[in-house]
């Protein structure tokens, strides 16, 4: 298998923001036993999921060109994901919710390539190719679904998050990386897990980010479908976790409908879950998407919006009702008595855009201190300043090379050179330029001569705020480094012993030849009986193979000595003699 980024169309159009999450699929780091537990969770999937899950689910397996068989490899996803207008990215574990949201945005599946361990067969938190591959693919299937998806991505990436978010995304990060390595310190795994318990005590006022994160876990990951009484698994999460799809059947789980309550129901993504959600159909997905997006920020702007991009300490923007865009790490607004934002301030670098395009001249090396404007309308003018023509602006004084100086409602004054003003597609004046200009507030200077031209934002108000930049190429983006990385720790030679065996197998049972080997077979698990006793996947193979009664007493004493697995091997026991009366 090649470990280069296999591509189609819709990867090549992808910023260069994104880009950067993109690692090799690395296919050849993939053991023999990995490829044992793809097998044996996918065959217990497709067995139980074909009677609860979605009924696109089988379907899409098929779309998507997942085999039951074999770990996928990208280049064969992204070759029939292309025929259904979506393509899928490898990635290292967890990115930050922003990112995820974004490739959603643009109809491309992130797929962490890691397989969980053998120890974690049922269910691990960490993003793996089962979860991703074998979850999320399939359902996208179904064009409704798709289009949920991609909408939430959409919403989602203009999100706006909190530091404590991300703080909370490292831990996360990880303390899932740790729990699926080989042989990490039990201290330095709960140390990890005291991290998360101590952000998730933490008493904060939940983000938009948070919130729609929520709403992706009880759908996407967590959903069912139906009615409460007669549900069917559509969640990602459900989809890849041969404990979880079974568990989540029970009555002991219960069922709620979905309303965008589920926002605020928050989640644990180390344990099982004690309530689902379930929506009647993937078009009530979207009236519920469209709900919470109308208490958003990017919908709602004002003072709220605003506090919430100054909070966050993230790159974000505000768009006025000029339609300029303005992207910077926001630190300061100013607001009359009735809570309007009648100034705001950025610092370090800033970009004005219109439309998501930036305005030339407007980048960040214009803007590399920060940008401040006070917002409103002028004091004694009954005429907004973005409604202004030509003729107007001569009337109040507003000459091109002639000093001026004006006062909004708000008392903040403005002395100057009137330089040039631009405007938008609609001839709305959104932007005017000063020079020797003195801005005050009271008895504070806002901007002074010394510190340049001053660019003078035009709008009445602030009706849209949204996490990252209107323009993406406004900023050099391209530097995210998380602080935990996918622990790959080297095989021991007991590992790759256990390896080779499983290797021989599957080529056994490949080549179908099973009676000529079936000696090999046997030595085989003479050595796995001897050198690997706590091994249970592999003699559940040979097993598959032989049908040796000699193996399946030793199965039946293996779940005596080892009763955490006992019910997977009565579940691959149960599959093999299915198996065998269907004449597979």
């Amino acid at each position: 298998m090649q470990n280069t980024i296999e591509t189609n169309e819709l990867l090549e159009r992808l910023p260069p923001h994104l880009k950067q999450y993109i690692k090799p699929q690395n296919y050849e780091q993939y053991t023999p036993v990995n490829q044992a537990v793809w097998r044996y969770v996918m065959r217990k999937n497709v067995d139980y999921l074909s009677k609860v899950a979605h009924e696109s689910y089988l379907d899409g397996l098929r779309k998507t060109g997942i085999s039951i068989n074999e770990i996928p490899s990208m280049y064969g996803m992204n070759r029939i994901l292309k025929e259904i207008g979506w393509a899928a990215v490898a990635v290292d574990g967890f990115i930050p919710p922003n990112a995820f949201m974004e490739f959603q945005a643009y109809k491309v599946l992130v797929i962490a390539s890691d397989i969980r361990q053998l120890e974690n067969i049922e269910y691990t938190p960490a993003p793996d190719i089962i979860h991703e591959g074998a979850g999320h693919a399939p359902i996208i299937a179904s064009p409704d679904y798709a289009e949920y998806l991609r909408r939430f991505g959409e919403i989602g990436a203009k999100a706006i998050s909190s530091a404590h978010d991300m703080e909370m995304y490292e831990a996360v990060r990880e303390l899932s990386i740790l729990k699926e390595a080989d042989g990490i310190a039990k201290e330095k795994i709960e140390k990890a897990e005291k991290r998360v318990t101590d952000l998730q005590q933490k008493k904060t006022d939940p983000s938009e980010i948070s919130l729609i994160r929520n709403l992706h876990w009880w759908t996407v990951e967590y959903g069912l479908v139906g009615t409460v009484d007669k549900p069917k698994i559509y969640g990602a999460g459900l989809l890849s976790s041969i404990g979880e799809s079974t568990w989540c059947m029970k009555p002991e789980v219960k069922k709620i409908p979905y309303s965008i309550s589920a926002a605020y129901q928050e989640f644990d993504i180390t344990k099982p879950q004690p309530q689902l959600y379930v929506t009647p159909d993937f078009a009530y997905l979207q009236e519920v998407l469209e709900e919470f997006a109308n208490t958003m920020a990017v919908r709602k702007g004002g003072w709220r919006g605003l506090n919430k991009l100054i909070e966050s300490r993230q790159l974000g923007t505000i768009e006025l009702s000029t339609g300029l865009q303005i992207s910077g790490l926001f630190t300061r607004m100013i607001q009359n008595e009735d809570n309007e934002v009648v100034y705001f301030e950025t610092e370090g670098e800033t970009a004005l855009s219109y439309r998501e395009k930036e305005v030339i001249g407007h980048g960040v090396s214009r803007h590399k201190n920060g940008f401040r404007s006070p917002l409103g309308k002028l004091k004694g003018i009954n005429l907004a300043i973005e409604n202004m023509g030509p003729r107007d602006l001569q009337a109040y004084n507003f000459y091109d090379g002639k000093p001026i100086a004006f006062e909004f409602e708000s008392g903040i004054t403005v002395e100057g050179l009137n330089v040039t003003g631009m405007r938008n597609l609609g001839g709305e004046l959104m932007l005017i330029q000063f020079t020797e200009c003195t801005v005050t507030y009271k008895n504070e200077v806002l901007f002074s001569p010394e510190m340049g031209d001053f660019d003078m934002a035009v709008g009445k108000e602030i009706v849209s705020a949204f996490a990252g930049a209107a323009d993406y190429l406004s900023f050099d983006l391209v530097n995210h480094v998380s602080s935990s990385e996918t622990i790959r720790v080297a095989l021991s030679e007991e590992e790759k012993q256990l390896n080779e065996f499983y290797k021989e197998v599957r080529t056994i049972r490949e080549s179908k030849n099973f009676k000529s080997t079936t000696t090999r077979l046997s030595e085989i698990f003479d050595q796995i009986k001897r050198s690997h006793p706590n091994d249970w996947l592999l003699p559940l193979e040979i097993f598959e193979l032989t049908e040796s009664d000699r193996i399946l007493n030793y199965l039946i004493d293996l779940k005596s000595r080892r009763p955490k697995v006992a019910h997977l091997i009565d579940d691959g026991l149960l599959l093999i003699e299915k198996e065998v009366a269907d004449g597979i």
